[in-house]
């Protein structure tokens, strides 16, 4: 079977610099950080929830799974913090 493409060229993994355009400061405490996680995902369920109202068809269906998506994303955040605070 002939290949028709030559395989990329070997090279050197390049290091990749994250921009500090918007930066996390690396003292914040995870349960900070997860309680801001889960504040974030509410707001972007809610939003999709409501736009979606706007939508017919695919894409309201589209739009209906990504809010699904978003909220089982809140539920793991949500998860984890419960494991870091028990009742």
């Amino acid at each position: 079977m002939i290949k028709p493409t030559p395989n990329p060229p070997e090279t050197d993994p390049v290091v990749r610099k994250p921009s500090t355009m918007f930066f996390i400061s690396p003292d914040v405490d995870t349960e900070t950080l997860l309680a801001h996680a889960c504040e974030s995902l509410a707001s972007a369920s809610v939003m999709a929830s409501d736009f979606a109202t706007f939508l017919e068809g695919s894409q309201r269906s589209t739009l209906l799974g990504i809010a699904q998506v978003i909220m089982l994303g809140e539920l793991a955040v949500n998860r984890a913090l419960d494991n870091l605070d028990p009742p």
